[in-house]
């Protein structure tokens, strides 16, 4: 029979171990003297191993664009890339070509701080007819730029090329299509690369938090303020431009007359939030990204680079790299290494270098957050008026607007340990929330080898806007795996699955 020891012997017991330990370890000190220590150092024999080390191209790559870029060097291109085994989105690094509006007002965002000044980068297509009543505001993805359309200033091809045009799924011949690079990006619109007027340098991560329904209240003030339209005639987007496209009409239901959300959500959930935060850790361990202050610098290309390979993997689906992949490696007449040696692995590593130095790095951290807090329940929308109300009346009060909304010094605390709401409790919140939109020509289309925003969110959006039952034209379109296996990116790749039941929802 097993006796029940107490807590002071085990105390006991355990003291006597360090004891006797350290009796040990003095007694095997007693053998040197310092003065023996610091004369005879000690020599360390050559060995040959049983097998040789291991070499990592792929990390002397990284050290020598390391030292490249500390040296202000250009970095030439690989000639031979697995990117080219298959269809790619059209995203690039875009510095020119695109209209600015200027704000001189503030604007101020949801959770706390503001903008003095800001401005929007936008491109356009087709013509505004003279009632401004053809006008498609096309939202964009986390990292796109305004270049949906290759036009007169860019000449380069697009992210949505083969979507908008004469004849097109969005028809340029019927419709006037505008495009903006969201606030918080880095292609030509306000974000922490930006200059702050206040102190004339860059914002880095004296950004202020910005959430999606900021970005498109600041969207609204170039449609009105530069093309003096008073209502939208579509609000249309994919992924994050999902969820603004949907954060529109909630802002401004009596401004847009049909909404179309692909592969997008009416709140973010723990899932999505998970990925997005790998990403952002990924980043922000790179040394190179000095708490967001690198610019004039090293800028943390290798932290983006492994953040972009790890949302490379929640773009695209399994079952699509068997068949572009499969279990080849890159070179059969090789051993097996460490570095990218699956043909998949060295997909993931050009993915990730050709991104690293496209985008900034402060831009990803923060439009990915606006993804992770987006939610259109009524308590967090109730929520974000009013701290915004209240930024609002402390900045017309003239008071100190960072005292009311700094990011504590210290780590946060974990002040509950699991959900304090139900999943029946959070639907019901967010069905009252939609309720404000219910009544709008929605189509929602969702994509089932999606694994980044799984179809069932898509479904929910659905969903909750038809059990308002407010009279909305209520649409869901689901691309089955039988149809599109190319995962979140099917939006960009699938056009003819994908503009269809689009365009026949805008005609």
């Amino acid at each position: 029979m097993l006796s029940r020891v107490s807590s002071s012997s085990r105390i006991a017991w355990k003291s006597a171990r360090i004891r006797a330990a350290s009796r040990v370890l003095l007694a095997s000190h007693s053998h040197f003297s310092i003065s023996t220590i610091q004369s005879k150092p000690a020599v360390v024999k050559p060995t040959i191993s049983s097998n040789p080390q291991l070499a990592f191209p792929c990390l002397d790559k990284l050290e020598k664009k390391n030292q490249e870029l500390s040296n202000s060097c250009s970095i030439e291109d690989e000639n031979i890339s697995s990117l080219d085994a298959g269809p790619e989105p059209s995203y690039s690094y875009v510095q020119e070509g695109f209209k600015v509006f200027k704000s001189k007002e503030p604007i101020f965002f949801d959770n706390g701080g503001y903008l003095p000044e800001y401005e929007v980068a936008y491109e356009t297509w087709g013509r505004l007819n003279e009632s401004k009543s053809n006008l498609i505001l096309v939202h964009t993805g986390l990292s796109a730029s305004s270049h949906a359309k290759s036009q007169p200033d860019n000449p380069k091809s697009g992210w949505w090329e083969g979507f908008i045009g004469p004849g097109k799924y969005l028809d340029t011949d019927k419709y006037f299509i505008v495009c903006t690079n969201v606030l918080g990006g880095c292609y030509g619109s306000t974000g922490p690369s930006s200059i702050d007027p206040a102190n004339n340098d860059f914002y880095a991560t004296r950004f202020p938090i910005i959430t999606v329904n900021d970005m498109v209240r600041a969207q609204r003030e170039l449609v009105r303020n530069v093309f003096n339209v008073k209502k939208v005639y579509a609000s249309v987007g994919a992924s994050m431009g999902g969820m603004q496209s949907l954060a529109y009409a909630w802002e401004f239901p009596d401004e847009v007359e049909k909404v179309v959300s692909i592969s997008g959500c009416a709140r973010s959930h723990p899932y999505s939030i998970a990925l997005r935060h790998t990403q952002r850790q990924v980043l922000m361990s790179d040394p190179n990204w000095k708490r967001g202050f690198y610019y004039g610098g090293v800028p943390p290309h290798v932290g983006m680079k492994l953040a972009r390979e790890i949302a490379t993997v929640t773009y695209r689906s399994g079952p699509e790299w068997e068949y572009r992949f499969g279990r080849n490696r890159a070179d059969e007449s090789r051993p097996p290494a460490l570095c990218p040696d699956f043909l998949v692995e060295t997909y993931l590593d050009h993915a990730g270098e050709k991104f690293c130095m496209e985008y900034d790095a402060n831009s990803l951290l923060y439009v990915s957050k606006a993804m992770d807090l987006f939610d259109l329940s009524v308590s967090n929308r109730s929520k974000a008026a009013k701290t915004r109300a209240a930024t609002e009346e402390a900045y017309y009060g003239h008071s100190n607007i960072s005292e009311h909304f700094s990011v504590p010094q210290e780590p946060y605390k974990e002040k509950v340990g699991s959900a304090t709401i139900t999943p029946e409790d959070s639907l019901e919140d967010l069905r009252k929330g939609m309720s404000k939109i219910a009544h709008k020509d929605i189509l929602v289309i969702g994509v089932e080898s999606d694994i980044l925003f799984p179809v069932w969110q898509q479904r929910e959006i659905a969903d909750v806007l038809k059990q308002n039952n407010n009279g909305g034209d209520i649409r869901y379109f689901e691309l089955g795996t039988n149809i599109s296996n190319y995962g979140h990116d099917t939006f960009l790749l699938s056009l003819d699955h994908i503009g269809k039941p689009v365009s026949d929802f805008l005609n």
